[in-house]
Parts: C-alpha cells; sequence; structure tokens
C-alpha cells in the first residue's frame, strides 16, 4: 500500500540524504533513506512510497538502472534523478529512461521539496517513455543545466520552441538537439536564417514559386515548408523578418496551409518550427516590427541560452573540446592552455560567446608555436580585449571614495558597502538562477547569512 506522504530517498551521500530528510521533514513528509538501489529494491517488495528521489551515479546499481526496475514493477511511482554532473547526456537519459523529474545538485531545498510535492499530485504525475538519441552541446555551469532539463523535458513534444540569445550562443546547436531527442528526428532538418536572404526572396525561399512567377523563376521550385514537411524548420534571426513575411508564416502555423508564390491551389505541410533571435521580439512589437499575433504564436515555449561570461566554468572544457576537432581536422597533436591563459579567459567578456571561443581555439591551432598556449601566442584583438575587470573595479571604488571625501562626505563606508554586497549577491543569485545554496557557496557565506543579508539589504 502506498504512503501518499512517503518519500524515499537514495544516495551514496551521507550529507546529501541529511539535507533532503531535514528539509522535507520540514514540509511535513516523512522520509526514508537509503545508501544503495538494492535496499530500495528489497523494501518495495513490502512496501510503497509515494516519490523516490535517486542519485544517478552510485556504487552498484545506478540511478538509471533503479529507475527501469521501478518502472518495470511500480510504474505509478514518480522517482525524481539528481546529480552532481550534470550535462546534455545525463538529462536526457534521466527522461528517456523515465524520470518524472531531473535535479542537478547542487540545489535549493525548497526547489527540491516543491518538485517532490508536484510528482506527488496525481494529475501532474504523468510521464511517456522517450527515447532520443545522444547530442554534444558542452556545458557543466548551472544555466546550461537548465537548457538541458529542457531539452529533454521537450523530447516527446512537437511543441514550437523560441531560443533567445546573443549571437554565438549555439542557438543552431540547441535547435538541432532538439531536433534530434524528438519525434521527428528521422524526418527532415532545416535551417534558414532569415538575416542571409534577400527581403524580395524571402517568400520564394520560405514557400517555393511557380514557373514564371517573377524574373528568374525558370521553373517550379518547392520552399523550405514543403521541404521540411513532417521534420522541423528552423528559423534563425526570426526578429529580421519582414512583416509581409511574418503575416504568411502566421496562416501556416495556424491551419498548415500556403500559397506558393504565384501558385493558385494551398499546400498543406505538418512541420514543427523553432525559431531563434538574439533581439528583443517584445520591444519589436513595440515598434511596429513585429507581429504581436506571430509572437505569441513562436513563444510557445521559450529558451533563454546564456551568454558565454555567464558560464564560465565551462570554458576551460569548451577549450578543450574545441582544440580536440580542429588537431583532428588537421591531423595535429592537440593543445592545450597553460595556467596563465586559462585564468586570462576566465576574465574576458567573450562578447562573440562560444563562437568566437571556437574561432580563437582553431586561430591558436593554426597559428601557436607550441602545443602549449601562452600569453604571448594569442590573437592580437585579444590580448588587447578588455576583461571583466575593463572598469578596473578596485580603482573605480578608490576613486569613487577620493571624489566622495573631497566634497566633504562622511561615512562613505556606511554607504558603499551595502551597494557593494547587493551588487554581489545580485551576480551570484544570477549566476546559479535564483539558487540560494549555491549562490551563498560562491559568495563564501553560508545560507543563512545570505538570507539574513537579503532581508537586511530590502532585497526579498
Amino acid at each position: 500500500m502506498t504512503n501518499k506522504k512517503l518519500v524515499w530517498i537514495v544516495d551514496d551521500d551521507e550529507s546529501i540524504r541529511w539535507v533532503l530528510e531535514k528539509g522535507l521533514t520540514e514540509k511535513g513528509l516523512k522520509v526514508e533513506t537509503f545508501d544503495s538501489a538494492h535496499g530500495v529494491l528489497k523494501s518495495l517488495e513490502s512496501s510503497s512510497p509515494a516519490v523516490i528521489i535517486t542519485d544517478i551515479k552510485m556504487p552498484g546499481t545506478s540511478g538509471l538502472v533503479l529507475l527501469d526496475q521501478v518502472r518495470e514493477s511500480r510504474p505509478e511511482i514518480p522517482v525524481i534523478i539528481m546529480t552532481a554532473h550534470s550535462d546534455l547526456e545525463s538529462a536526457v537519459q534521466s527522461y528517456e529512461h523515465g524520470a518524472w523529474e531531473y535535479l542537478p545538485k547542487p540545489f535549493d531545498i525548497n526547489e527540491a521539496a516543491q518538485v517532490v510535492e508536484r510528482a506527488m499530485s496525481p494529475e501532474e504525475n504523468v510521464h511517456e517513455d522517450e527515447i532520443a538519441p545522444k547530442a554534444e552541446i558542452i556545458g557543466e555551469a548551472p544555466a546550461m543545466q537548465e537548457v538541458f532539463r529542457a531539452i529533454g523535458k521537450l523530447s516527446n513534444s512537437n511543441s514550437t520552441v523560441l531560443l533567445v540569445g546573443q549571437s554565438g550562443t549555439g542557438k543552431e546547436l540547441v535547435a538541432k538537439a532538439l531536433y534530434q531527442h524528438s519525434p521527428r528526428k528521422g524526418e527532415p532538418f532545416l535551417a534558414l536564417n532569415m538575416a542571409d536572404i534577400p527581403k524580395d526572396l524571402l517568400e520564394a525561399e520560405l514557400f517555393g514559386h511557380e514557373k514564371g512567377a517573377f524574373t528568374g523563376a525558370d521553373e517550379k521550385r518547392s520552399g523550405r515548408f514543403e521541404q521540411a514537411n513532417g521534420g522541423t524548420l528552423f528559423l534563425d534571426e526570426i526578429g529580421d523578418m519582414p512583416l509581409e513575411t511574418q503575416t504568411r508564416l502566421l496562416r501556416v502555423l495556424s491551419n498548415g496551409e500556403f500559397y506558393s508564390v504565384g501558385g493558385r491551389r494551398p499546400i498543406s505541410v505538418n512541420v514543427r518550427i523553432i525559431a531563434a533571435t538574439h533581439q528583443n521580439l517584445k520591444k519589436l512589437v513595440e515598434n511596429g516590427k513585429f507581429r504581436e499575433d506571430l509572437f505569441h504564436r513562436l513563444n510557445v515555449i521559450k529558451i533563454s541560452l546564456p551568454k558565454l561570461s555567464e558560464r564560465r566554468e565551462d570554458i576551460q572544457v569548451l577549450c578543450k573540446h574545441f582544440f580536440r576537432i580542429t588537431a583532428a581536422e588537421l591531423d595535429e597533436d592537440s593543445k592545450f592552455l597553460s595556467q596563465e591563459v586559462e585564468d586570462y579567459f576566465l576574465k574576458l567578456e567573450w562578447p562573440g560567446n562560444v563562437r568566437q571561443l571556437e574561432n580563437v581555439c582553431r586561430w591558436l591551432t593554426v597559428m601557436a608555436p607550441s602545443r602549449q598556449i601562452e600569453l604571448e601566442d594569442l590573437p592580437p584583438e585579444l590580448k588587447n580585449e578588455s576583461t571583466i575587470g575593463k572598469n578596473d573595479w578596485a580603482t573605480t571604488l578608490k576613486s569613487w571614495a577620493e571624489d566622495s571625501l573631497a566634497k566633504g562626505e562622511t561615512e562613505i563606508l556606511d554607504l558603499a558597502l551595502p551597494e557593494f554586497e547587493k551588487t554581489m549577491i545580485e551576480a551570484a543569485l544570477g549566476k546559479t538562477l535564483g539558487k540560494k545554496n549555491e549562490a551563498a557557496r560562491l559568495l563564501g557565506w553560508g545560507r543563512n547569512t545570505l538570507t539574513r543579508k537579503i532581508k537586511e539589504l530590502g532585497m526579498s
């Protein structure tokens, strides 16, 4: 018989078990803990929890194997997978095996409790088997974990997706991953960048044209929509689409029909749309440059891609990845960064994001004289590039203090310190997507200290 308030926690790390048990118990839930999958499977013979939370990597039977066995014998029990080694593969694998949710470590205990409570709600406890091949997106940062989770959750969906992020953040790569991990993975995948096509040719490119429809149309040609029928069409830089074309796109999204340029008969298609932009579509709507109804049609599910400066912990692994790929292409030994260059890279702004980093790695592979990359090997534009400390905050702060004192101001520390702490807290919470435990760790505080500071500074 199932205990509707009972949660089983499975993790070989005693500290994780303790934190979860304490946090969930305080929420009024009953908790039992296990240090291995074996104990869970044995206990399932005589009792049944409402929810199981399990680590993915454990000695002996892994969390995924446990998930498979629970799904086979007790499919009604939602299983939440947690891991300290989050990447796209583990996220997709978890959902593929039937996980109810995927929880990367470190996590906020309140967030974990909310996930558990949702899993206990019968109306939300519905997940289907999902099958997905491996896709390669590099990233271990918390911001990328959110992207991985989104891809995993969408792996059995045909929903329209809007990818938002700066140029060079990997929007097309994510679009391909969404396609590869979707029910349409065996069907066509076509990509079209709105900014690359002349406006007067864009409609013909998208919808095709009849022979003689315009000067140069010597023969009938099918467009990207028709070519992608049954599959996925990736529309990059959707914000650059002309208004007249937006109207035609809206019609396709509404009823799956369109007319080719010069055509008189409607063409029906079944195409999943993944759109992407580096622009603020809401502002474009406000300025009359983008249709509001089309915006809402596209903005069904939005995935925000982080800037490289928001995922600095991924820079080293990305460099290794790009060096390895480029070396293989040139049949050379892979290069690597000296510690000095690694530290320098972590300070750069990287306005071109991952694409810029990849191009730098390719340049270094060809131009650097030795395998170990030193500061003097960097391209000139990178040597001159400003760093995160471009404004040299210490110098700026000193200048502000001197100016304030020169003006006769007093007690300037009481004025500056709260603002400094507030700025640091906002930066840490932004980096961890609001997860206080991780933000506190980044700041060098305990969670209680962070909570107290937030309250004192009026940030709550």
